[in-house]
């Protein structure tokens, strides 16, 4: 496949996946499920058949962001906004998505360096825009990550606490403590934790911008290539930016520090890696699923996830302690006995909606874990790159995602991130650029 196709062929994929999930918020449709499975069926594809996108041309980029455009003031987004504000708001991502568009009409390089930075000062603009909007969202996540935030402040255990005009769960913090801590500042500086959330969502796009591959001898600038630009790009401006920002949704931390792992380990910083990652799976559980791919990778290895899990552990434990039942209810028993979401798009609610039939907890549980042995089998046997390996977490986590009863736009929004960290730190191919030795890691452990 050409360069060229192949870029539309992903960038096509892409929309598709970002636009049903903006359509997703509180709606389910079979439509969605189809089309989120049929996203994973080609990343599964593009990984066995070990796909390259060696370049991102610049009017695919342009086309990918025209349609973009479209989708903002298409297709509706879920916000507690009224309809004049809803209208604004899908405006402002529009007219951000449109300029970052026509700043690719600038000469290279700095076309695309400019629309990555239009994209970034419109991820600031829609997140300020939107908290001005609605301070108060009325989603439980943001009340619970608001009060846990003064809690802290206070000496308080998050894990023992009641939330208060909660409009969904009411006495339990299901994230892990470091989701509270990372986020407090947000609260304690400016009165909302989602100003931290946007402070992680720059600090991961900026890790993506980075991610460029150079050469061990290669100069210091510049530091980004145009695949990393184009991804950052796109994922700034990735349909479902509203929601994002207003519901208090916490994966853009965790994108931060998985962004931050892959930056480090691709500086050939493996062991500095292990703090960014820790703090991601001292934030929130699922990230753990991740670990045992990273363990069976020679470039990182088991030694350094081994690391990562234990230190992730230490920065739990003083709640753990104070807490035992309080911390395990509300971390563990909660969400395993939690309703499922009717309105949450995975193969779990369409089995119960269309079919009438409920999956057991063990045969969801059996797919997760054949799919994480499956991926750790393929890692250790190829020895995959680092762009080849963040496809293979992000075909994990979509797949837990899918078989879930209750997974909805934040959490695929997290799979969508992990493949634009993988275009990132793609090579650009010889044709666009002359070749150079990569900056990967070997197939051995380095440091």
């Amino acid at each position: 496949m050409n360069p060229t196709a192949a870029a539309a062929s992903l960038l096509v994929v892409w929309l598709g996946y970002f636009t049903a999930l903006q359509w997703s918020v509180v709606r389910y449709r079979l439509g969605i499920v189809v089309v989120l499975t049929s996203a994973m069926v080609l990343l599964a594809t593009a990984l066995l058949r070990r796909w390259r996108l060696g370049a991102l041309p610049r009017p695919v980029l342009a086309g990918a962001l025209v349609v973009a455009f479209v989708v903002a003031e298409a297709v509706p987004f879920f916000s507690h906004a009224d309809a004049g504000h809803r209208r604004l708001l899908a405006h402002l991502v529009a007219a951000a998505t449109l300029l970052a568009a026509a700043a690719l009409a600038l000469p290279e390089p700095l076309g695309r360096l400019t629309a990555a930075v239009v994209a970034a000062l419109g991820v600031v603009a829609v997140a300020v825009a939107t908290i001005a909007v609605v301070p108060a969202p009325r989603i439980d996540v943001w009340v619970t990550l608001q009060q846990a935030a003064d809690g802290l402040a206070h000496g308080h255990n998050m894990y023992a606490m009641t939330w208060q005009n909660s409009p969904g769960i009411q006495d339990a913090f299901t994230y892990l403590p470091w989701t509270a801590v990372l986020l407090a500042p947000g609260r304690w500086l400016a009165g909302d934790v989602r100003w931290a959330l946007l402070v992680a969502l720059l600090v991961g796009l900026a890790c993506t911008a980075l991610l460029a591959p150079r050469a061990a001898d290669a100069p210091p600038a510049p530091r980004w290539s145009a695949l990393s630009l184009g991804a950052a790009t796109l994922l700034a401006l990735a349909p479902g930016a509203v929601t994002q920002a207003e519901q208090a949704w916490t994966e853009p931390l965790l994108f931060a520090c998985l962004a931050g792992w892959a930056l480090l380990v691709q500086r050939r910083r493996a062991w500095w890696a292990v703090l960014p990652l820790a703090l991601g799976c001292a934030s929130k559980q699922h990230l753990a699923v991740l670990l045992p791919v990273l363990a069976c990778w020679p470039a990182f290895g088991w030694r350094r996830a081994v690391a990562s899990g234990g230190l992730a552990g230490l920065l739990v434990l003083p709640w753990f302690v104070v807490s035992p039942g309080d911390f395990w209810h509300d971390t563990v028993s909660l969400l395993v006995s939690f309703h499922p979401i009717r309105f949450a798009n995975t193969w779990f609610i369409a089995a119960r909606t269309e079919l009438g039939w409920t999956p057991p907890f063990w045969l969801t549980g059996l797919v997760v874990l054949s799919v994480l042995v499956g991926a750790c089998v393929a890692v250790w046997r190829r020895r995959p790159d680092l762009p080849e390996l963040l496809g293979w977490l992000a075909l994990v986590l979509l797949v837990a995602n899918l078989v879930n009863k209750q997974a909805f736009y934040n959490q695929y929004w997290l799979v969508g991130a992990l493949v634009a960290l993988a275009v990132a730190a793609s090579p650009v191919s010889p044709a666009r650029r002359a070749a150079a030795p990569s900056s990967q890691p070997s197939s051995r452990e380095t440091g």
